[in-house]
């Protein structure tokens, strides 16, 4: 399930003590497992068997160059949403004709940099998008693939800043209208061609009932839509959740396996277990596009204990990280375990609020969460941070951005410098 476990009363990742890293490289820091994000992407692949599929990755979920060129070069298609992201997949190696361009809002400067790159198909998410995209595209004298993302109003039942597949996200385009659209584009945009058809309810999806329902409702419209414009693949979108708060023993996925079958979350496993027969004979590519499956247990955030402020109401444990390095459980409440580096000599624990150096309330790892008592001079893990976290940190309150480093068995590799104070001005006059 993931690379982190206890060693002889550390916590390693793969093989390297992270009390190591942390000693020789300062904190706030990022550290990810490869074998991890390899293990998952396999897994993922391993289990469409039975359809043609690609996996591309999300981007967005952790765009580190070195990330990107690991999953390149073991075959990983890509699904971006910005220029930056494509200029990004190739400069790690990746293949531009194995990418899916997604996102409401893409610019010119993006259309024609995805066009003279030669990307896969965008993704488009209106009809005056693509109405624009045939203009662009006209402009240039080319054509420009494309694939219409369809809103097929499922409630993933997730957080409501994560949910995209229901009628008031301003995601896709209305179940109903699509029929019509791909008709109308056929007719009068010369300089489009309708490839396929893409979807996306929603992320952190630990159910496979809204993946199987979302997929049966569209079988019918992909079915039309190969029949009467020859779509040739169908991108059933990602969102397949991972477990944030997992056993740190050695062989935790033996510990996986010997849960009840009821308290599993979704596994690829099921996940294409119940899928690939509903797919398999639509005559289409099946496109995935997992992001934070692929990352979110590979990776870790260790901070530095700073200060202990016990109050009348509370007891403060004060680290050098903040929400601008981890901002998920300000923005939508997300959770992450925190576990010491040390392993706990003792079972006790007590409540604590895990809160950062910025000048905001917002600023709080965790409330109220019984934890080892760890102290000022200690580092703690926040897990699973591999997903969503510095691909959205930011220099709020001036703070440099932490520096990034790969494991991969015994070998630990800085992939990104940690900002210098220079740094952080780089650019302004």
């Amino acid at each position: 399930m993931h690379g982190f476990s206890y060693k002889n009363g550390s916590l390693f990742c793969e093989d390297v003590d992270l009390q190591t890293l942390a000693d020789e490289h300062g904190t706030p820091l990022y550290v990810y497992s490869a074998g991890t994000i390899l293990d998952h992407y396999t897994r993922l692949d391993a289990a469409l068997n039975g359809v043609e599929h690609e996996v591309a990755y999300a981007v967005k979920a952790n765009s580190t160059l070195s990330v990107l060129r690991l999953l390149a070069t073991h075959g990983a298609g890509f699904d971006i949403v910005s220029g930056g992201e494509l200029f990004r997949v190739i400069k790690a190696g990746g293949d531009p004709a194995h990418c899916t361009f997604a996102g409401v809002g893409k610019t010119r400067d993006e259309i024609v940099y995805a066009l003279e790159m030669g990307i896969y198909s965008f993704n488009v998410e209106s009809e005056e998008e693509l109405r624009y995209l045939n203009k662009v595209a006209g402009d240039l004298g080319v054509i420009a693939p494309a694939a219409v993302r369809v809103n097929p109003n499922v409630d993933a039942k997730t957080h409501k800043y994560i949910s995209t597949g229901k009628s008031e996200n301003k995601f896709g385009v209305d179940f109903g209208a699509i029929s019509d659209l791909y008709q109308r584009a056929a007719d009068e945009l010369p300089n489009i061609k309708l490839r396929g058809l893409q979807m996306h309810i929603g992320s952190q999806l630990t159910s496979i009932a809204p993946f199987i329902e979302a997929v049966e409702k569209v079988i019918p419209l992909v079915t039309e839509l190969k029949q009467e414009h020859d779509i040739e693949f169908w991108s059933i979108g990602g969102g397949i959740g991972i477990i944030y708060q997992q056993s740190l023993e050695s062989g935790n996925a033996e510990w996986w396996d010997n849960q009840p079958e009821n308290e599993r979350p979704l596994t690829v496993e099921r996940y294409g277990k119940e899928l690939v027969p509903r797919l398999k004979d639509l005559g289409l590519k099946i496109l995935l596009e997992p992001g934070r499956y692929i990352v979110g247990n590979a990776g870790v955030l260790l901070t530095k204990c700073l200060y202990e402020k016990k109050g009348s109401a509370k007891t403060f444990k004060i680290v050098d990280a903040g929400m601008n390095d981890l901002i998920r459980p300000a923005l939508y409440e997300g959770h992450h375990q925190i576990v010491p580096l040390k392993e706990p000599a003792s079972a006790e624990l007590i409540k604590v609020d895990v809160v950062g150096p910025i000048c905001e309330s917002g600023d709080f790892f965790c409330q109220d969460r019984p934890l080892p008592d760890f102290q000022p001079g200690d580092h703690i893990a926040l897990m699973s941070a591999g997903a969503y976290g510095f691909a959205m940190a930011s220099n709020y309150n001036s703070r440099p951005f932490p520096a990034e480093i790969l494991v991969e068995g015994g070998t630990a590799t800085v992939i990104r410098k940690r900002q210098t104070l220079d740094d952080l001005i780089e650019g302004e006059l």
